[in-house]
């Protein structure tokens, strides 16, 4: 009678499970999911690529930081252990690029000054409202936790694939997606005034330029080639990849700090197993004895 009971809801189940598998892998209407990349940091053991968050940063500066604030980032964060490897004075000196509000001085009044490594990045404007007018009545994003703020569904079965393998990289994956997914709209697709076609974006349109035209022409090649002071190739992809791996580290500076932890507390749970073990059997084995 229990095998026969069971019927029904083995065949709800298979049903349930063929809608997943065939549930299409798109974030939104016809937007394709980002391909996932290959990341240094990525897994339980992972540690950022330093030359990878210098780049990064390069690029932020050059091409995101006139509309992107990182507002929970101080340039000191740059030099300290876990960040982009940074020297303290090659910190200092970019600090003082930036002007910084302080104040009220002796008469009252507020005033700016150069940048110090203590100091927090300046925000690109000075409210909503001047952001608003600067980009079509639209505020940018704040780029400070970006990384962590954005991800996808990557449906069935791969969140489940996900929890074994710990991965974590939507956010990276959607923002290297978004760089690289300008395009030229499906034929017979609308375009609005202001919006852009982009294949990785929700809804495929996007209010935001493609950031990295002033880096490469039409046919994709690179404006400078020298734009990377360490030889690596100057490329759409690696731009994109560069940048996202930077916002991550933004987004969790501690992040390599955590791992180690976690791989000590890990290691210690394991060897307290173990002694824990042996004093039970040797507990038991007394009492075993005494009967």
């Amino acid at each position: 009678m229990m095998i026969k009971s069971s019927r029904p809801l083995m065949a709800a189940l298979a049903v349930a499970s063929l809608a997943f598998i065939g549930t299409p892998a798109l974030a939104s209407g016809g937007t394709e999911h980002p391909p996932a990349q290959k990341w240094s940091f990525s897994g339980p053991f992972g540690t950022f690529d330093r030359a990878q968050l210098q780049r990064g940063f390069k690029v932020y500066k050059e091409v995101c930081a006139a509309c992107h604030g990182l507002e929970k980032l101080s340039f000191r964060n740059l030099y300290q252990p876990g960040g982009p490897g940074f020297t303290e004075g090659q910190v200092k000196t970019l600090a003082k690029e930036y002007k910084v509000k302080d104040g009220p001085n002796e008469s009252g009044e507020m005033f700016e000054r150069p940048g110090r490594p203590a100091d927090r990045f300046p925000k690109p404007f000075a409210n909503d409202e001047a952001a608003k007018a600067a980009n079509n009545g639209a505020v940018p994003p704040d780029f400070s936790v970006i990384a962590k703020a954005r991800t996808y569904e990557r449906g069935f079965p791969m969140w489940l694939i996900d929890i074994v393998t710990q991965y974590q990289e939507q956010g990276v994956d959607y923002i290297t997606g978004i760089l690289t997914g300008y395009g030229a709209p499906p034929h017979g697709e609308k375009i609005e005034d202001g919006l852009h076609w982009n294949r990785y974006f929700p809804g495929n349109k996007i209010a935001m330029a493609n950031p990295l035209v002033a880096l490469f022409d039409d046919a994709g090649k690179a404006q400078d080639a020298n734009f990377y002071t360490d030889g690596t190739p100057v490329t759409r992809e690696q731009v994109a990849k560069d940048v996202a791996a930077f916002l991550m580290w933004a987004a969790e500076p501690k992040m390599e700090e955590r791992k180690q932890t976690g791989a000590k507390v890990i290691l210690w749970l394991i060897v307290l197993a173990g002694l824990l073990y042996f004093t039970k059997k040797r507990i038991w084995a007394r009492l075993g004895d005494a009967h």
